[in-house]
């Protein structure tokens, strides 16, 4: 574990901010920042930066900021209730020891894929973990959609992904949406009570811009980082929008909800694909953003999974 003296970071506190207005917190250029989680029992935010294979955690209270070194790119995390997280490597699932820094292997994922890896993931309030695959090359439609819930058995839903986003599950657990970026398309299947998925539908199309990572408040209103549009978007269940929320980064990657309230959105951001001089234009992106909102957001349950070692 490291500190970052040298990428200071500022504490948020919600009662000194506008809603729906976002404030760099942590200015960090991460090159594909992603998979923000809060973390109820540490009361602090964890997300990754992909491409750099980097971990980091931010306590909005205190702004201390830690990083870890990853073995392989990590593309989501999820705490566990036995301590630890969950990290979605590029090639399967493991469990991390913030204490140690140390990754354990816990499945693999598509090995006979290799030119695939897992992209983002998501524990619905039944506690059952999504997550998908994508083409690394983000040419061909590769990807799939995957579950874990009871017995720990991962399932394969359906395939067709080239970059496969999301996912997220409304707060009854009856509905998932999930992303394919390439296409610029959201998607909806209805979830079935033993998980299984019904047809795909087309619930949104993005333009100027591609959707990304999605997230759910208390209302089953869906949020989505919007890549290439400096945005993010909101749906009602019915599929109408709310007003965008600008942000001040070219390349909006995903949101979490968090903080005491579950008021507080944490926002991460990516330098992936930009030019100088887009950079120059928005040199923020890379950072985290806080932003404060009206609705609570669904905070995503620990997950319960068997002990590693």
């Amino acid at each position: 574990m490291t500190a970052n003296p040298e990428v200071a970071a500022v504490p948020f506190a919600p009662e000194d901010n506008a809603l729906n207005v976002p404030v760099c917190v942590w200015d960090l250029k991460a090159e594909l920042g992603e998979g923000p989680v809060w973390s109820e029992a540490e009361k602090a935010l964890w997300f990754v930066d992909i491409l750099g294979r980097r971990l980091h955690r931010y306590d909005p209270v205190s702004a201390a900021t830690h990083s870890w070194n990853a073995p392989l790119r990590p593309c989501f995390l999820v705490p566990l209730r036995n301590g630890g997280l969950l990290c979605g490597l590029e090639d399967g699932l493991s469990h991390f020891d913030p204490v140690s820094g140390t990754f354990t292997e816990v499945i693999a994922v598509e090995p006979d894929l290799p030119g695939n890896r897992i992209n983002d993931g998501h524990v619905d309030p039944t506690g059952r973990l999504w997550f998908g695959t994508m083409d690394d090359a983000e040419e061909n439609p590769t990807g799939s959609l995957y579950s874990i819930g009871d017995g720990h058995k991962l399932i394969r839903h359906h395939g067709g992904y080239t970059v496969s986003n999301g996912p997220a599950v409304s707060p009854d657990s009856r509905t998932l949406y999930q992303c394919d970026s390439a296409l610029g398309t959201i998607y909806v299947f209805d979830i079935a009570t033993d998980g299984t998925l019904g047809s795909r539908r087309v619930f949104a199309r993005i333009e100027d811009g591609a959707p990304d990572g999605l997230a759910m408040d208390s209302t089953g209103t869906l949020w989505s980082g919007i890549w290439g549009g400096g945005r993010i978007e909101r749906f009602r269940p019915d599929g109408s929008r709310l007003d965008p929320i600008a942000v001040p980064a070219k390349n909006v990657t995903k949101v979490a909800f968090g903080g005491s309230d579950g008021k507080t959105v944490f926002v991460t951001t990516a330098r992936k694909g930009l030019s100088g001089s887009e950079l120059a234009e928005k040199p923020q992106t890379g950072g985290l953003f806080c932003l404060r909102t009206e609705i609570p957001g669904r905070i995503q349950e620990a997950l319960a999974f068997p002990a590693v070692g």
